[in-house]
């Protein structure tokens, strides 16, 4: 990588990037992918570091590309990251070891000059400051205190700070995490490996990361056997250019003996001067940060559409879920109309208290005889005494709440096993309250399924008492009572076809067909008809009204995100080819 102004990307209007840039950062921040959809554990990770990038690079530089230009050290564990940020200053400012503080502190070199910028949010805004020699205790125990840890130092060149970082392939996953985002926020990253190191896998793979997203690069080299450097140093070159870092410069530092804890000054030099002429070169400074801004920003052109396919994915995931919610409801709802109305209730206990109410024996026995004997018998039999219309209404209560329960039951066990069939619906129930995932219905549903059959049986009443007022239909209120006329209507509701087969269909027809026409003699057939529609649209109406509350219950269940996924999704499309346009345009203006 060279430090000519030559070499410089044509740089973009910062001005003009800050807000699509902060548009962006506000997006990403707000996206949330709750949901086990595919790839979601990728994307989380990709959000995560693009967020820390956004705060930790991007914005600062934009607001100002003039600040000091932070260098961060870093490579694998034992690479000598420390004892090079100590020769390079010339002082023993970082600790080597596998447990220094510097995993949970990382230090940052600067100079005096560039001390108010570094000790502000500018940079790294979610790591704590101290300037002390010790680091701060975690808050609890458990957990892991994090922050810089400033050394103001002399001699450190004014305009370049150095920062070392912990080992990015630490055995503590919060240590890689860490060194992660510090490379997200550098202008130049150090990569440091040694000559029997510098091959690992895991360092590469950074090193590749940091690539794509454009970062400039430097390499050391460190612990060359003596006779070994042009042999190493050949192959090193043939993988850096392999990884597309042909350019980058590449300082060898040769075996040798510390002296007072630091390299020897002759094994330093060359990167020293290096990275003076860096610091003391405006324009050369202007490069390195430009080539990585540039580089941040190029890289948005794909990292962004991959969370907007993410974000998409989990709206596609979170519609599935809410589909299979309905779905299983729906299913239940429907049954459950249908068994309200196809005669399936006229049977056992019902059949038993009409036959009782209606007369038993020789009265239900010459149903056959035709009709309109039968309501004489009725209307004969009640002015002696008063029908047993209590039991008829309680058994109908009876039968109605129990079709209730068990649809509610049928739709819950069903949308949970649509949901256990998707690991992102496992998830859920296994991320929720056991009561709250529970198959079995709410302990207290039963009896709200009996005060709503309640509820409805009095409004069924009150139809029929505001139906009888007229002269013909007061005279069978007289002979009925309300709460018998009441019953008669709700067997009318129950039986709007026939459901049933066999010998239980031609009773509970002939007794549909006695109910029915019993109500006709007081309020014709029209008022009738119109009665038993009202009664049935009201007790559907609040069925479905408690069916509904029982979903509501588990679509909570679900993961409430703050940006609708498919809006997340077009919403990132779209600020990213604004970045892209302005990026573009400062480009052209600066040409």
């Amino acid at each position: 990588m060279s430090t000519s102004a030559a070499a410089a990307p044509s740089p973009p209007s910062s001005s003009a990037l800050l807000e699509p840039v902060e548009r962006l950062r506000a997006l990403v921040g707000d996206l949330e992918l709750p949901l086990g959809a595919s790839g979601a554990d990728r994307a989380r990770t990709e959000r995560d570091q693009l967020l820390a990038q956004l705060d930790d690079y991007l914005l600062p530089r934009l607001r100002r590309l003039d600040a000091p230009l932070l260098a961060v050290v870093g490579g694998s564990t034992g690479a000598g990251k420390s004892t090079l940020v100590n020769s390079l200053v010339g002082s023993h400012v970082t600790t080597s070891g596998v447990l220094r503080p510097t995993t949970r502190y990382p230090v940052l070199v600067h100079s005096p000059d560039d001390a108010q910028h570094f000790l502000s949010d500018a940079v790294l805004p979610g790591l704590a400051r101290t300037t002390g020699a010790e680091v701060p205790d975690p808050a609890a125990p458990g957990q892991v205190a994090r922050g810089l840890r400033l050394v103001e130092v002399p001699q450190q060149p004014a305009g370049l700070a150095l920062l070392d970082a912990p080992d990015v392939d630490s055995v503590v996953e919060s240590n890689r995490d860490l060194a992660v985002q510090l490379l997200g926020a550098a202008d130049l990253w150090l990569f440091t490996t040694t000559a029997s190191r510098y091959a690992d896998a895991v360092p590469w793979e950074v090193l590749r990361t940091a690539t794509e997203r454009g970062t400039a690069v430097a390499v050391v080299l460190d612990r060359v056997p003596a006779g070994a450097l042009a042999e190493v140093r050949a192959h090193l070159g043939t993988m850096l250019s392999e990884a597309g870092l042909k350019s980058a410069p590449l300082f060898a530092i040769a075996e040798s003996t510390l002296v007072d804890g630091l390299l020897p000054r002759s094994q330093t030099q060359a990167l020293k001067r290096w990275l003076a002429g860096i610091s003391a070169d405006a324009r050369s400074r202007d490069v390195v940060v430009r080539r990585t801004l540039s580089g941040a920003l190029a890289s948005l052109a794909t990292r962004v559409p991959r969370l907007a396919d993410a974000a998409d994915a989990q709206d596609a995931e979170d519609r599935s879920l809410r589909a299979d919610l309905h779905g299983a409801y729906a299913d239940a709802t429907g049954s459950l109309q249908d068994h309200l109305s196809d005669g399936t209730l006229l049977r056992g206990e019902v059949l038993a208290r009409w036959q009782e109410f209606v007369g038993t024996g020789e009265l239900f026995a010459s149903l056959q005889a035709g009709v309109g004997r039968v309501r004489d018998r009725i209307a004969a039999a009640v002015r002696r005494k008063a029908p047993p219309a209590d039991r008829l209404g309680e058994a109908l209560a009876t039968g109605v709440a129990a079709l209730v329960v068990d649809a509610a039951g049928r739709a819950r066990q069903s949308a949970l096993l649509r949901w256990r069939a998707r690991p992102s619906g496992a998830a859920v129930l296994e991320a929720a309250h056991p009561a709250d995932s529970d198959p079995q219905l709410r302990p207290d549903f039963t009896a709200d399924v009996e005060r709503l059959v309640r509820d409805w049986q009095q409004h069924v009443l009150d139809l029929v008492r505001a139906q009888g007022e007229g002269k013909r239909s007061r005279a069978l209120l007289y002979s009925l009572g309300v709460s018998g006329a009441g019953a008669v209507l709700m067997l009318v509701v129950f039986s709007v076809s026939a459901g049933l087969t066999g010998a239980e269909a031609g009773i509970a027809a002939l007794t549909a067909a006695l109910a029915q026409r019993v109500l006709e003699a007081a309020f014709g057939d029209q008022a009738v008809r119109q009665l038993a529609a009202a009664a049935r649209a009201d007790l559907i109406a609040r069925v479905e009204d408690l069916l509904d509350h029982e979903q509501d219950s588990l679509a909570r269940l679900l993961p409430e995100r703050r940006v609708a996924g498919e809006e997340a999704g077009s919403q990132l499309r779209q600020v990213a080819a604004e970045v892209a346009r302005a990026g573009d345009a400062g480009r052209g203006s600066a040409a």
